[in-house]
């Protein structure tokens, strides 16, 4: 039950309210303070599924963003005009999240792309999550005005941050403020923290692994911190534009008391045994904090003692934590997110079969997943079936575009707006067996950046084949990249393959000869092309052909050679036969006259030369459709699950 405190400051925040970073320890509990009270409350993950520690609450309430991705910050602003804001989103806190790129990317330009959308909507209030570790090496008790001497780029990112915050505070008088936290401890904590592990194993009357007894840190009930966040949030505006604000006891508990504590609480008879080293290689001796500044702005004060939060939080992991856990577990072993990108033309039979044996795929292999449908303005009501998908799972996008742009184009629609660190291309026919992706992601697991469906066999036509693998081979002889044999677009490719495919400026894109020629690690996996299972196909001979044409002419300079040694050729020929003809005519050899071989030779002469000028045509008309730059798609609409 909330303490009557904490209610109410959650009903004095004006609506709606969004907690970026809702996936979080703090988030998470933040979410469930404010959601006890009203429902105008949005959590924000980057993951497209729901964290175990919001796993009860109504999805409706749970959106996925990518802060990074200005774009789409923009987009969740727009649909929901937010008034209070609390950015708990943060990256490199721990010693697992080590990309430091992604350090900077999520800490930084990610609360950039917050602040810089935030500032053009009437906001009430932005609270941001900053870190005691700002203070680096300069970390016994500094007040707020004390030197940030970072350690780490943790350190340095959050640092940039709260100069972020101080810029849009007091120069763009955006009411945002940074809240400096130090240890904070408590319910939905990960298992493998300092206090959820004394509680986990004094329950079973041991100690966890321990660093060196004196060792310091200042600890902060959750409940405490959360408060104080609530004041920040509904301190009058203006009043703490730009500040940071120190949230800590102010007290040094060192790891030996924390060891005291939990022989007294769960009884142990033991002693501790005390390691060497402290946890993570920035760790300092003695952390703690300086709130002088959270009581005079705000009136906060830690109240919970470390000996009544270690009590509260176990009474706490011993009704709820065992199943959460478990469910943390099971999303930790998710090791890649995959888009699956559908092309899709007349395919609305073969739509709902196609995300279901998706679905069962992506689950069977254990990868966190969206399933992107690109209706390329199909005549049938492809629409009607993708939003009742849409309207049922969180996993579904649908992108529509204004017109009939073609495979190629639906393809780079979906990958564009695609987060997954892998992409699978598909054709919305069923010609490509989703199950087959089970054996692409084994090979995307060894290392691979490009696995491709290799087609050794196919259903149908039999002549129809003939023709295709003998389009292959040719293709393969002319082209000037080393072709695979026998591959479509069915396809998983790594998320910077994909990044670069994007990039590229082509108008007219072919991708499996793009995919080709970007290079990286690629391999083929061989399967059988099945019939198409609803309707016929909507190739023909003309569009065969044209495919034909788009792939020599984008990546074979063959047919210019061709040209050159034949007109070569020929010029040789003629010199040769007009020499030859003044040889007979001098030596009084009777030469054959007849219209019919003049005929012969014009045509003959003439054919060639149209055949000349078609292959050159078809070279310039690709060189105009590139002039154009001419948007490759245009979207209408883009659905997914609010």
């Amino acid at each position: 039950m909330l303490p009557d405190k904490i209610r109410e400051e959650v009903k004095k925040l004006k609506g709606p309210i969004v907690i970026f970073g809702a996936g979080g320890f703090l988030g998470a509990n933040l979410m469930r303070y404010i959601y006890a009270v009203r429902s105008d409350v949005y959590a924000i993950t980057s993951k497209p599924f729901i964290p175990w520690r919001l796993d009860d609450l109504d999805d409706q309430k749970i959106l996925h963003c990518d802060i990074t991705d200005k774009g789409k910050v923009e987009e969740l602003f727009h649909n929901y005009e937010f008034k209070t804001i609390f950015d708990l989103a943060a990256y490199g806190a721990y010693s697992k999240q080590d990309d430091i790129y992604k350090i900077y990317n999520t800490n930084f330009i990610g609360l950039l792309n917050l602040l810089e959308t935030a500032s053009r909507y009437a906001i009430q209030s932005f609270v941001h999550a900053g870190s005691s570790s700002e203070y680096g090496i300069n970390c016994e008790a500094p007040s707020e005005h004390a030197a940030t001497q970072p350690n780490s780029h943790y350190a340095v990112s959050k640092v940039s941050s709260s100069e972020l915050i101080k810029f849009y505070g007091v120069i763009k008088e955006l009411n945002v403020c940074n809240v400096r936290y130090y240890s904070i401890y408590g319910p939905y904590e990960d298992p493998d923290r300092l206090i959820p592990m004394v509680i986990t194993k004094g329950l079973n009357g041991q100690y966890p692994p321990l660093v060196q007894p004196d060792i310091s840190r200042d600890f902060v009930y959750v409940e405490d911190a959360l408060y104080a966040t609530l004041l920040a949030a509904n301190a009058p505006k203006g009043k703490l534009s730009g500040q940071s604000i120190n949230i800590a006891s102010g007290k040094k508990t060192t790891i030996k008391t924390v060891a005291a504590l939990s022989k007294e609480i769960f009884r142990l008879n033991e002693e501790p045994v005390w390691g060497n080293m402290p946890n993570r290689k920035w760790d300092l001796k003695d952390w703690y904090g300086d709130a002088s500044l959270a009581k005079e702005l705000l009136g906060w004060e830690s109240e919970t003692d470390v000996r009544e939060g270690i009590i509260k939080t176990t009474e706490w992991q011993k009704e709820y934590s065992r199943p959460l856990y478990e469910k943390k577990i099971y999303q930790d072993k998710i090791r890649h997110k995959l888009s699956a990108v559908i092309a899709c033309y007349k395919d609305a039979q073969a739509i709902p079969i196609m995300y279901r044996r998706l679905t069962d795929t992506f689950r069977k292999i254990n990868v966190n997943y969206e399933i992107i449908f690109v209706n390329d303005c199909s005549p049938d009501n492809t629409a009607e079936v993708l939003q009742q998908l849409v309207n049922a799972d969180e996993h579904v996008i649908a992108i529509e575009h204004s017109r009939n742009f073609g495979s190629q184009s639906a393809f780079l629609s979906g990958m564009e707006y695609s987060t997954g660190d892998g992409v699978i291309l598909l054709d919305g026919d069923l010609q490509d067996p989703p199950e087959l992706i089970e054996s692409f992601y084994e090979k995307y697991t060894e290392g691979y950046d490009v696995i491709y469906g290799r087609r050794v066999a196919r259903e149908g036509n039999q002549m129809l084949v003939s023709f295709y693998k003998l389009f292959y081979r040719l293709f393969r002889s002319v082209s000037y990249v080393p072709m695979p044999l026998d591959a479509g677009d069915f396809s998983l490719m790594d998320r910077k393959v994909v990044d670069e495919l994007v990039k590229l400026p082509e108008t007219d894109q072919f991708l499996r000869g793009l995919r080709a020629w970007v290079g990286f690690k690629q391999t083929g996996v061989d399967y059988v092309r099945p019939e198409r299972m609803f309707g016929v196909t909507t190739n023909n001979m003309r569009k065969n052909l044209a495919w034909a044409r788009k792939a020599i002419f984008s990546f074979s300079y063959v047919p210019l050679e061709l040209l050159t040694y034949l007109g070569v050729s020929l010029t040789i020929l003629s010199f040769i036969a007009l020499i030859l003809q003044v040889v007979l005519y001098l030596t009084g050899v009777n030469i054959p006259h007849g219209v019919t071989t003049i005929i012969c030779l014009i045509l003959f002469f003439g054919g060639l030369q149209m055949l000349g000028i078609a292959i050159l045509g078809e070279y310039q008309s690709k060189i105009l459709e590139e002039a154009k730059k001419r948007p490759k798609y245009i979207r209408r609409n883009i659905f997914t699950k609010n």
